[in-house]
């Protein structure tokens, strides 16, 4: 098969000029990157010779080709074999058999996910932070953002990482969790544990909720991180700090809860905190297997936060990973990230591997929120995934986008 890559406008001028440069072939876009395949030698018609960056020859058939959506380096680590074709850090394009494929997502569904490549796929795409974007920021949404402390998230960090391991099952993290749950009782919120099981062994959710005080019917928004680590490196006894997977996350929702502690909202604000996420999911499925009808349909959006700690490339850009009926939080979000941030912002509508996936599958519109794609911390489920790799003014940046918009989304009764 040849491969040839064109670097792209952000706007769909340049991709559609790469495609009809060679006309027979199809293409898959990795954000400003292009992939047009055929296999076939195809002919340039000579139309996109600027934008072209090399041609190739790769020993792959179309039914081949898969597209990987991993945390951290997860999939190259555990699958160091697997011919990567394309790396563009938390997605690859790879050579892969559809059966190895299909066992291969059934392994895997916390470390990465993956899907065959269709023709004409988007995996992603870039939106730089452009002046004519920024809209006037809302008064007292501005005030909440502006309310974010570096050392009040630092400090929810060190806590965090405190603890020898936050596995799920561990002594540890039933230490954790109640630590996380004083704090938020402290802040005035009504908090719960929700129980669940990993594996055959008993662990929590931790949740917590503020009312608001508009008309019913109420909606609710839900902020939400997994608690737990792991050291899959050195096995589950052995030392696990987390900080970026997801002591970041973490931290930043607690951050989140003391900025709205005081807010006087309209709809309801939910926090969960989830366990058992680095097993596989389990406390996002527990949760949302718990919700009844009426309970799902008040949920207006669900942010997810894993790892938005570390600054792994240039521009600060953060990831919105979502699906289709995410689009209108991920569009609020994009906007949030325009008006009260400096983060230049890529999508993906490929959800795996975190706690959005279990809403998603339930028709629930989530997101996840994570550092961008480009580069990816290759430290997680490690002993050297620790606080000093985090880059707090990055953090903050992230938690500044997502206060905007959930402060959007919940409205205030005292600015109307």
């Amino acid at each position: 098969m040849e491969i040839t890559t064109y670097k792209i406008p952000s706007d769909e001028a340049g991709a559609n000029n790469a495609r009809r440069s060679l006309p027979n072939a199809s293409s898959i876009r990795f954000g400003n990157e292009l992939l047009v395949y055929s296999d076939e030698t195809q002919k340039d018609t000579g139309e996109s010779d600027d934008l072209r960056l090399q041609s190739r020859r790769v020993d792959v058939s179309k039914e081949q080709l898969h597209v990987v959506v991993q945390n951290g380096r997860l999939f190259q680590q555990h699958q160091p074999d697997i011919p990567v074709i394309h790396d563009r850090g938390r997605f690859l394009l790879v050579k892969l058999n559809p059966q190895e494929a299909q066992k291969l997502n059934e392994e895997g569904e916390t470390c990465y996910g993956i899907i065959p490549v269709r023709e004409g796929q988007v995996v992603f795409e870039d939106h730089a932070v452009a002046s004519a974007a920024r809209s006037a920021p809302v008064t007292f949404v501005q005030s909440l953002v502006e309310e974010l402390k570096r050392d009040r998230l630092e400090a929810n960090l060190i806590m965090l990482t405190s603890f020898f391991t936050r596995n799920s099952t561990r002594p540890e993290y039933t230490s954790v969790s109640a630590q996380v749950q004083q704090k938020l009782d402290e802040m005035n919120y009504q908090t719960s544990f929700q129980s669940i099981t990993v594996n055959g062994s008993a662990s929590r959710n931790i949740i917590a909720d503020k009312a608001g005080e508009g008309d019913e019917p109420r909606g609710v928004v839900i902020i939400t991180a997994h608690l737990d680590s792991i050291n899959l490196q050195d096995g589950i006894n052995a030392a696990a700090p987390g900080a970026d997977d997801n002591g970041s996350g973490s931290a930043g929702l607690l951050e989140m809860a003391r900025v709205f502690q005081n807010h006087r909202s309209k709809h309801d604000l939910r926090l969960i905190l989830f366990g058992g996420e680095e097993q596989g999911l389990f406390g996002s499925k527990r949760y949302v297997s718990s919700l009844s009808a009426a309970e799902r349909a008040r949920i207006k959006a669900v942010v997810n936060m894993d790892m938005v700690g570390c600054l792994n490339s240039l521009p600060q850009t953060v990831l919105i990973e979502g699906a289709s009926l995410s689009q209108q939080v991920i569009d609020g979000l994009k906007q949030s990230a325009a008006t009260y941030t400096q983060l230049s912002v890529e999508t993906s509508l490929n959800p795996f591997a975190s706690d959005h996936v279990p809403f998603i599958r339930a028709d629930i519109p989530a997101v996840l929120t994570i550092e961008g794609a480009d580069s990816t911390n290759t430290r997680v489920h490690s002993i050297n995934d620790s606080i000093d790799t985090i880059n707090y003014d990055f953090a903050l940046e992230i938690l500044r986008m997502n206060v905007g918009y959930v402060a959007n989304e919940i409205g205030s009764v005292t600015n109307d």
